[in-house]
């Protein structure tokens, strides 16, 4: 049986979990219904208001966190932490990363192998810092695998040397890890960029950014990953899950971080993330280094597939939304007609097996078709681009009709997106932007793929998987 969640915790209900009749409520990451008896609906509204006072009201306040239907919210906690930053020169982009911690922590510069020793250690030693010293390259995972070699706090900070932390970012975590089961927990990485076309972009669409609400952090839910760019983790679960004496794994450039997270998950722990806290991040401001960080990115997908193919997935596909899109493309109103009313009917007769209500089931499955088509648009534009551009050619009435369908691919996702954020760069310029980025990365992808000789990350999942009935809460 899971660890129950600490007394003293509280809890912040997701905003999207709805309450349904009879003890059943409907929300999470990924999507279901928990169904709560009585006993479970009166801790249910004690916790909306008042910490986590017994053990079967951490019984249930972990299950609602594990399943996204809340939030953690810790009590203030002192830190035992060290902050280790890798470094391969950007002296001045250092300096600007130690000011900003303000010497409230110790922390650990390794120099991993700049061309500039002199200029690394002398800022190092301005702000105060220990210097590790590597002589070869081997990028970031490999620097911090040295730096753990130096550190002994409870807590580890790892902070990219192009990060501004705000000072009060690791008190403002820590808390967190008075619950035994939280190896790691991510603040809000927010860009930094200039008024060019590209820093303006990438201001709005920065893929370290993962927003505003907070999360569980596992694979297949909402957010599959958090970034290393700033972490504060517990060095013993790092310990715990290390391979041949290494935690991050020597081999990889990028995507170690990836790599990490879901052996510390398979291990048992815990990873959250909470955007309370925040550091700023500088961005490329030209368009080449960002779609040249987009490519080296997708490499990555390649060799974490080869690691757990089915959390690689680029697309997963449910059968009736996906049945209903493809006819939709292919200007074929009675066959998508069919398909969405075998989505509506399908889903009725799940949720009536299980006696939920069905109300807004159209809605719903009006909703994942949606989300499909969406799913499609990207998919096609990172891994089909040669083909559409193709099918895009001049033509007759048919072909004609195949660019709209094609052109809605390409620009739907980054429309919706914008229409859904409202971004401060025009509609035009953003979706330019969003297909680009889409372009390199898929371009990223497929060289890892031919580097490590698989198709994994090119392959959707069908998933047959119904809406999820949890009859938990049982107290």
């Amino acid at each position: 049986m899971t660890a129950p969640l600490p007394a003293g915790f509280r809890l912040a209900m997701d905003p999207s979990v709805k309450q349904l009749s009879g003890g059943l409520l409907f929300g999470g990451s990924p999507a279901r219904v928990l169904r709560l008896t009585r006993a479970g609906r009166t801790a249910w509204e004690r916790l909306a208001d008042n910490p986590v006072e017994t053990s079967a009201e951490g019984v249930l306040a972990r299950l609602l966190t594990d399943a996204g239907f809340a939030h953690p919210l810790p009590p203030a906690e002192s830190a035992d932490a060290t902050v280790v930053i890798p470094v391969r020169d950007r002296a001045e982009l250092l300096g600007r990363c130690l000011a900003g911690l303000d010497g409230r922590y110790p922390a650990l510069v390794v120099d991993d192998g700049s061309a500039d020793p002199a200029a690394i250690a002398a800022v190092a030693s301005a702000h105060g810092a220990k210097l590790v010293r590597r002589d070869v390259n081997g990028g970031p995972g490999a620097a911090r695998n040295t730096a753990l070699e130096h550190v002994s706090t409870g807590l580890i900070a790892f902070l990219d040397s192009d990060c501004v932390p705000s000072p009060d970012w690791i008190d403002r975590l820590a808390g967190h890890f008075a619950d035994p089961l939280v190896a790691a927990v991510a603040p809000r990485v927010r860009p930094l960029a200039p008024g060019t076309w590209a820093g303006r972009y990438t201001c709005a669409a920065s893929s370290l950014d993962l927003g505003t609400a907070p999360a569980r952090v596992a694979p297949g839910t909402r957010l599959s990953y958090v970034p290393t760019a700033a972490l504060l983790v517990r060095r013993t679960a790092l310990e715990s899950v290390a391979r041949d004496g290494a935690v991050f794994d020597p081999a990889m450039r990028v995507g170690e971080d990836v790599d990490l997270g879901w052996r510390l998950h398979d291990a048992g722990f815990r990873i959250r993330y909470d955007p309370s806290a925040h550091v700023d991040h500088h961005e490329p401001t030209t368009w080449r280094a960002l779609l040249s960080r987009r490519a080296s990115y997708g490499t990555s997908a390649a060799p974490l597939a080869l690691r757990r193919p089915a959390a690689m997935a680029p697309l997963v596909l449910h059968p009736w939304p996906t049945l209903t899109v493809a006819a939709l493309l292919a200007r074929r109103p009675l066959p998508a007609a069919a398909a969405f009313a075998g989505a509506v009917l399908t889903m009725t007769r799940v949720l009536r097996q299980s006696d939920v209500p069905t109300h807004g089931v159209a809605q719903t499955m009006a909703t994942a078709v949606g989300q499909t088509w969406l799913g499609f648009g990207r998919y096609s534009t990172q891994f089909a681009a040669p083909l559409l551009a193709a099918l895009l050619l001049p033509g007759g009435r048919k072909r004609r009709g195949r660019r709209a369908a094609i052109a809605s691919l390409l620009a739907g996702p980054p429309l919706t997106a914008w229409l859904r954020h409202r971004p401060a760069l025009d509609p035009f310029r953003y979706t330019t932007g969003a297909i680009a980025d889409d372009l390199a990365y898929g371009a990223g992808v497929w060289a890892g793929c031919l580097n490590h000789r698989t198709a994994v990350p090119l392959r959707p999942r069908v998933t047959w998987r119904p809406l999820r009935v949890d009859p938990k809460g049982k107290r």
